[in-house]
């Protein structure tokens, strides 16, 4: 199974745990262990949380594997799991916020840049590290202030590309819904990054 794993579908590994196959479960695992706590550690940023949270999702598929009717994808179904887990965990963190840099700049952007690559890299040279850190400072701030229900649209697009179908099935929303969180989101980070250039360009 090891050499043939990656090709085999989510839903056929999760019914063939359900058949007592372990090893299915670890290739669904190892398949989306990193994508699951990338997203929730961008959601809580507290890595020791994420690194807790992603070990109760998965216990969640473990104990809810039977519960799975394949009414939609497997990653739909387990971006559910997580989703509710996160709000479960911010509720109890009143004041923790959802954080990402890597939207794209207009909605109908398939390439190019996006914020997080407004934002210059650890290792530009330190006469821009000042701006860089200034720039992620102000970006994390307009975040913070994106209402939760915008920023959790947002993290699924841009971060862990899920489909405005897909998404609508998590948060349990119409599709056009969906799309409108994430034009709101990205509207406001628009306007903060068009400040922040702003105010760089009359600083210098």
């Amino acid at each position: 199974m090891d050499g043939t794993k990656e090709t085999i579908a989510d839903e056929e590994l999760l019914r063939r745990f359900g058949a007592g196959d372990a090893r299915a479960f670890e290739a669904l695992y190892d398949r989306y262990r990193r994508q699951i706590f990338t997203f929730i550690v961008r959601s809580t940023r507290d890595r020791a949380a994420a690194e807790e949270l992603t070990q109760e999702v998965f216990l969640r598929v473990v104990q809810r594997a039977d519960d799975f009717k394949g009414q939609s994808k497997f990653s739909t179904w387990l971006y559910s799991i997580t989703r509710n887990l996160c709000i479960d965990h911010s509720r109890k963190m009143a004041f923790r916020r959802h954080r990402s840099l890597d939207a794209p700049l207009r909605t109908d952007e398939t390439g190019g840049a996006s914020l997080g690559d407004r934002v210059a890299s650890d290792d530009l040279a330190p006469d821009r590290n000042v701006e860089s850190n200034t720039m992620r400072s102000r970006m994390e701030a307009a975040l913070a202030a994106v209402p939760e229900e915008q920023r959790e649209v947002f993290l699924m697009r841009q971060v862990e590309h899920l489909s405005f179908a897909e998404i609508a099935l998590v948060v349990g929303v119409p599709e056009n819904t969906v799309k409108s969180r994430m034009r709101y989101a990205l509207e406001r980070l628009q306007k903060a990054l068009a400040e922040f250039e702003d105010n760089v360009a009359e600083a210098g």
